[in-house]
């Protein structure tokens, strides 16, 4: 006779072994089958509160229902109702798309179930991280007091950022931020989250390239010290979103240097372009920076999240976030063993570094360089194919995979407004046609047109293709709205 302990020895939340692998090979089959017939399907497929309330909203079933079942509603009626960030057509935002390595590698994280705040939860995991931080350490050009930590994206890597660089700057009372025009919200939102004031974020103009103007931002630090402000820090575009550009980073860094103020980039979309050598010139003085926010779920091909913040002087990050409470004092290890809870706002981590170490592990990182390359070159023969376009006008020069145009007919009586109102009809239809995804962007207050050519996949023929449709579209659309 068993004992109630021994009865309740198997829980009802446990499959056997062989019905874990049966369910794991049929998620697995079709995720394959997804990846495959992507070409096929639109880059874009939303859906109202409405429609999906329809299919979704039910209450949370007292008896558990049937495994395969769950798994076919999920790939069937939930997970396809989303951007597909991976099509080879999704040309919107910032795609991203990720090896087949690296999405084995998120199952296998989560089901070692990693705990890597602390080197005692994770002590190889941890190591890991070491290893492939430091492969980014000397991509950058970084000094060997480095280091730095994954995190879930450019947003939390440039908010660790922050907190750094406020606690470096003495946490003043009166701190004011710096960046341009062009940055991303991302570092709006860090500033006031580490306790500067909306209104001392201080938005720098940029210059016809999009590219922050230094004369302006030596202007305004001055008159901001004068009037009793203290700089915390000032934020450099490394490939920024709307345009792919560059801002002038050497310059910035002789400006901080000079001035003891934090100098941090966002090189979230753009960063791992410095693994080609027209991404090595276009950063120049990267390396010089006191933190990076660097995103590899966008240009090293990694599943989201895949976030990371590289911080010059790692102890300076050590020092804003370390804490040793008492019931964590047995994960004190010493210098050696850092515990990464201690290096930014997560205790609770996952174990992000495996994806990309299992990708570059399996395809090597010439494989990688070829891809970011080819990226480049297909944003560039997409502004050559504009420039000879008798009805499409470059609103700024590819950079960074990035190509923004408009549509300008070379002989129109239409003004910008009725052209503003023709651009976005093109825009819908080029995504109710599952022709591709595509986002617009406004430049100089101009609607414009973006694509962002991140995918690996992505060929010359599906660029041309989207740009035929584009002018194809634009003829209707301009015929119909004619005088």
């Amino acid at each position: 006779m068993t004992s109630p302990m021994e009865d309740m020895s198997r829980s009802d939340l446990e499959l056997s072994p062989e019905r874990m692998l049966e369910l794991a090979e049929l998620a697995s089959r079709l995720i394959v089958e997804r990846i495959q017939g992507l070409d096929a399907e639109p880059a874009w497929r939303g859906g109202s509160r409405a429609e999906l309330e329809a299919i979704m909203r039910e209450d949370a079933p007292e008896e558990g229902r049937d495994a395969e079942s769950v798994i076919r509603r999920a790939a069937k009626e939930i997970l396809p109702v989303a951007g597909r960030v991976d099509h080879p057509r999704f040309f919107a935002f910032v795609p991203s798309s990720p090896t087949w390595p690296g999405v084995l590698a998120d199952y296998m994280a989560a089901g070692h179930n990693i705990f890597q705040g602390t080197w005692l939860g994770a002590s190889g995991p941890s190591q890991l991280e070491i290893v492939v931080i430091d492969w980014f350490r000397d991509w950058i050009g970084y000094p060997e007091t480095a280091g730095g930590l994954f995190t879930s994206g450019g947003s939390a890597a440039s908010l660790d950022a922050f907190v750094a660089a406020r606690e470096h700057a003495g946490a003043p009372e009166r701190a004011t931020v710096y960046m341009s025009d062009q940055s991303h919200t991302a570092l709006t939102r860090a500033a006031r989250i580490v306790g500067v004031r909306p209104d001392n974020v201080r938005m720098v103009p940029s210059d016809e390239r999009y590219r922050l103007k230094m004369d302006d931002l030596l202007r305004m630090v001055e008159k901001d010290r004068a009037a009793g402000f203290t700089p915390i820090a000032v934020c450099g575009n490394a490939g920024a979103t709307n345009t792919g550009a560059v801002d002038p980073l050497d310059h910035i860094a002789d400006y901080c240097a000079e001035q003891d103020v934090w100098f941090h980039v966002d090189a979230a979309y753009g960063g791992f372009a410095v693994l080609t050598e027209m991404g090595k010139s276009l950063f120049s003085g990267l390396e010089r920076a006191d933190s990076i926010a660097m995103d590899a779920h966008k240009w090293l091909f990694q599943p989201f999240e895949a976030g990371c913040l590289m911080v010059k002087d790692v102890r300076r990050l050590e020092a804003a976030f370390s804490v040793r409470p008492e019931y964590l004092q047995d994960t004190e290890w010493g210098r050696d063993h850092p515990n990464f809870g201690d290096r930014g706002l997560q205790l609770s981590r996952s174990f992000r570094a495996l994806k990309i170490w299992m990708s570059i592990q399996t395809f090597g990182l010439a494989a990688f360089r070829s891809a970011i390359a080819r990226g480049i070159e297909l944003a560039e023969r997409a502004e050559a194919y504009v420039r000879a376009s008798d009805i499409l006008e470059i609103a700024n020069p590819a950079s960074l995979g990035v190509v923004c145009f408009r549509v300008c007919p070379r002989q129109t009586l239409l003004d910008d407004e009725r052209i503003e109102e023709v651009s976005e009809r093109v825009q819908a239809r080029v995504i109710e046609t599952g022709t591709a995804m595509m986002s617009s962007t406004r430049l100089r207050g101009l609607y414009s047109l973006r694509l962002c050519i991140l995918n690996y996949n992505t060929t010359w023929g599906d660029v041309e293709r989207t740009l035929a449709a584009i002018e194809r579209f634009a003829l209707d659309e301009l015929e119909a709205a004619a005088p």
